[in-house]
Order: C-alpha cells, then structure tokens, then sequence
C-alpha cells in the first residue's frame, strides 16, 4: 500500500509524459501535515511496513518500520518540547547522515517549529551567520571531532541560542538526547495533534534552507506544508520509486536533496529509503553496499557517476537496481554510456533548485538524451524566454522561468525569509525567474547551458560552460574541470578551463596542448579554451557546486 491514492486527484500509472503533464494533479488536505498525515497513517494501517534501512562505516546497522517512526517521532517532539520548542521557533539541524534527524525533522513538523538542516561542513563563521540570521533557537548536532568544536567556538557570537543537544552522547555544556529521549515514560510515545492557536496550516513555514549560492551571502529559502506533496512528482515519476522498494539518494541531510530523495515523496509512495552514514565516499564500499541491501532506485549527482564508471562492476551483485537518475548538474554523454554499458540501466536526468521541487526531468513514456534535463514537470509550467518574455524557438538560449499567473505551483518556496524586497522581486510578478539559461531541442526536450552569471561572451559569441566541461570530462586524464571567462582586449573574454586531472596523469605543457587538440576535435573553434591550467581542486561551495566565480576572481588578482 501507498498513500498516492490520497494525495493525487484520479491517480494511475502513467505510460505517456503527455498524458501526465495534462492530467496530473495533487488533492491537497486542508492544514495537511507530513508527519501527522503520512507517518502516523501509515503507523495505524501498515505498522510493519518498512521505513527505513540504516547503517554506517562501522558495520552498524537498524531497520524501522513506520510504527518504530511514528514512536519516536513523537517521542522527540516530547523532547522538544520539554525544551521550551513551540509553533514558529527555529532549530537547526547539523545530523549529516544520522538515524536521529529522521525522528527530529518530522517532530518539528508535529510541533510547528522550523527544521533548518544545515551541512556539517560548516565552520564558525558560517555557523554565526546562520544563527543570527534566522534566530537559531536550538542547534541539535553530533560529535564528529570537528563540527561540535565549530559550534562551540560560534556560541558566544550567537545569542538566540537557547540549547544545545548532541545525539552523540554526554558533553559538558550539552543536553544528552539519547539520554533523556531513552527515559521519556510511556505516554510520551503519542504527541496528539495540536489544535487551535498552536495548530499548522498549509502556508506555515516548515522548514528553511540556507542556499549556497555561487556569490554572496545564501539567501533563507523557507518552505510550507504543502512542500512535500510537491515531492510526489520528484519521487514516484521521476526517480520511480517503487512501493515497497528501498530508494538510495547520495545527500548529506543539511542539503535541500535529502527531502528530495530520502523522506517525503519516496514514504508517501510507500519506499523505504535506505540511509548509509559514511565518513567518505568510498565507490567500491558503496556498491557493496547496494548490492548487500538489494537497493532498487537510485538517486546520485554526475560526479558520483564519475566516480562510480571508474568501478570494476562486474564484481557486484546489481541485479535488484531498476532505475537510476541525477541532478544538481548537467550529466556529460561519456558517463551515460559507460554506466549504461557496464550496468543496462539508463540515467534519467532531472533539473531543480532549492527553491522548487523538481521543475523538468525525464519521465515515463520519454526517450533518454543524455545530456537533457528532460521536459516540464507536471505542477509547474516552465518556459524558456527572451528578455523580451516571449518563448525562445529551438535551439535559442534563454532564461528558465516559471509561470506564476495561475497561482503558485505546489512546491515553489513561500519566500525569503527576513527579506520581503527579495521575495517580491522573485515571487511578486508574472514569473520566478531561476537564474539558469536553457535551450530546447527540436523536440522539446530541455538542455540545460548555466547559470546566467556563468556565460562566456567571446567575439559575439555565447559559450556555455557545461557545453565545453562536458567535452574536456571525456578525455581520460580529466577527473573535473570548470570552463570560465577570462577577459581578453580583442574578444571581450576568452575560455579557460581549470582542469583537475585523474591519478594517472600529470600537468605538462604537452599535456595542455593534448586537451587542445582534443576540444578541436569536438567542439566549434570559438569554444576551444585558450588558456587551461590544472590544479589540485575545485572551488565548491558547501554544497559541492563548482564556485566558478571564485575562479573568476582569482584570475582577476593574477
């Protein structure tokens, strides 16, 4: 049993993407709420039925049911709010992979209270920010040997902090969750829904990400209630989650992709999620760990992939995966086509912010082209347009935007939070305006170019940096690269790729001059880089997209 049914007007398997654009469509409950409505139904009608597979790097491992989630859950919000968390307070959650934030997250929802996960990456000052920004009222973290030692050299700069809890035990200064958590009595195992003042509503704030964004401070992405019916769509059409399957998304949980792919869409259509809390990623221990637990959809971003084609897959048991697709970046040819010749299994791409659920994907009853980031989701109308706002023909780039005219879609953020000037521009006119550039094909499939900031104007030309990353990334000695504009008196800007190269190859001149050639051989002269230089890493922001605009920046100083 799934709740799909419930959740969806006339729901049925759809065979044909055209047929679904038209006639899909959400029910929406009044005052719906994830916790009360999905967890706890599923407790009461399938108490068996499997939540949740966890393990991590220490050969630990728990299994739960719904009936264990809807417990503890609802003893953690007991918890709570025997620490003073209401309706409206802000708690941030730096969990990484821990069991703990799939009974913390959904018993903020009971309450009210806004779940803000955050990465532990952080360091102190990133930790400041967030707290005296969206008035942190608790942190709940573990010991990991780094990130509770950044927390506590943030405290004394963070004064709406109140509490703080560690799920990894006793600490001086701390509140032990386990400890207090294991001795809550009996009735503490039922939360009853609140009513009246303290009850939730559709258009309450639910839960807020910091977005990471490639330049400047990262805004306050606040999402409602409704947010995870949104992620239907993401879950059951996109990355095809299958009733009773075990669903694997690679996200730490303080990024907007662990709600995408390892809570609210897979549960509502009856997946377990499976949850691997490791230190590192390591791909040999990794596909051990998919063929060990029969995984049987999987979630990953096209660096994973790299990662992953480089595996000699032949020696894993893979038979019980069925479907795999990415996000966060455009997925080159190359890595398609080795993962599909190693594996059978094609990788369906899709596109979406932190803002929205997922906005364009490849959906059942559409062909793969690797490369695309499919059509349209239903829920949203997506267009590509002119800075004159009408729709760009086939092969002309412009801006993605979604149509607000007819009401704002499931899914797309209820507004930046502390910044009304902000969200009215983003939100307040005919149409948001997603900051990335796009193109259709003659078909109609969608192919994504970059963000806006990120083009490279050359001699009248427009080159997209994806486009020259996805060429370089076939040739055996690039492991990663980042294609920017580097000013130039005669064209305007010129094309330099900075080129991390894999453990077999070294930087040479001959060597700069041998990913030359090979651009030639595949791309537009305009587009070949002109300069390359290769480096030990990346800039990334925290979560893991390639600063471009530092790499700017750095060339600016040079």
């Amino acid at each position: 049993m799934n709740l799909l049914s419930t959740f969806v007007k006339d729901y049925r398997e759809y065979t044909d993407y055209e047929d679904m654009r038209k006639n899909f469509a959400l029910n929406i409950p009044e005052n719906f709420n994830f916790s009360y409505d999905v967890i706890d139904r599923y407790a009461a009608e399938q108490p068996e039925k499997r939540a949740m597979v966890w393990c991590n790097d220490e050969n630990e491992e728990h299994f739960f049911s719904f009936k264990d989630i809807s417990r503890d859950t609802q003893k953690a919000a007991h918890f709570l709010a025997r620490h003073g968390i209401k309706k409206g307070d802000f708690v941030m959650l730096l969990l990484r992979r821990r069991y703990e934030f799939w009974w913390i997250l959904p018993a903020l929802h009971r309450i009210g209270a806004v779940a803000v996960p955050a990465t532990t990456q952080l360091l102190k000052n990133d930790i400041v920010y967030r707290c005296n920004s969206a008035d942190i009222k608790m942190i709940i973290s573990f010991d990991d040997g780094r990130v509770i030692n950044e927390i506590e050299e943030a405290l004394p700069e963070c004064p709406t902090v109140k509490e703080c809890v560690s799920v990894s035990g006793a600490r001086k200064g701390w509140i032990d969750f386990h400890a207090e958590f294991d001795a809550l009595p009996a009735e503490c195992e039922t939360f009853p829904r609140p009513q009246g003042v303290d009850a939730t509503h559709n258009d309450d704030a639910m839960l807020m990400y910091f977005t990471s964004g490639t330049s400047g401070y990262p805004k306050m992405v606040m999402h409602n209630f409704v947010y995870p019916l949104a992620h239907i769509v993401t879950a059951r059409f996109w990355q095809n989650v299958m009733d009773d399957g075990l669903h694997l998304s690679v996200a730490e949980t303080g990024w907007g992709k662990a709600v995408w792919g390892k809570l609210y869409g897979q549960w509502i259509s009856g997946s377990a999620v499976f949850v691997y809390d490791m230190f590192s990623f390591a791909p040999d221990l990794f596909f051990k760990k998919i063929a060990h637990y029969k995984i049987t959809t999987f979630c990953a971003p096209p660096t994973a992939y790299r990662y992953l084609i480089r595996q000699d897959l032949s020696k894993y048991d893979l038979s019980n995966l069925k479907y795999c697709v990415t996000a966060g970046e455009a997925m080159n040819s190359e890595v398609f086509n080795k993962f599909y010749e190693k594996t059978g299994i094609k990788i369906h791409e899709g596109y979406g912010q932190t803002e929205t659920a997922i906005l364009a994907g490849t959906f059942p009853g559409m062909n793969v082209k690797p490369g695309s980031m499919g059509k349209c989701a239903p829920g949203y109308d997506v267009q590509i347009l002119r800075p004159d706002g009408k729709k760009c023909d086939p092969m002309e780039t412009g801006s993605i935007k979604i149509r607000l005219t007819n009401g704002k879609p499931a899914g797309l953020f209820k507004g930046y939070h502390k910044n009304t000037e902000q969200t009215n521009a983003a939100l307040g006119g005919e149409w948001y305006d997603t900051g990335d550039t796009a193109y259709y094909d003659e078909g109609g499939y969608i192919w994504f170019v970059g963000r806006n900031d990120d083009l490279i104007k050359t001699s009248g030309f427009r080159i997209s940096p994806f486009e020259v990353e996805s060429v370089l990334q076939q040739h055996p000695s690039v492991l990663e690269c980042a294609v920017t504009g580097v000013p130039d008196p005669k064209r305007g800007q010129i094309a330099k790729a900075t080129v991390v190269l894999t453990k077999d190859y070294k930087p040479s001149r001959e060597l700069e001059i041998e990913l030359k050639t090979f651009a030639k051989e595949h791309l537009a002269l305009y587009k070949i880089p002109r300069m390359v230089e290769f480096v030990d890493e990346l800039p990334k922001t925290i979560s893991g997209k390639i600063r471009r605009v530092q790499i700017r920046q750095q060339d600016e100083k040079k």
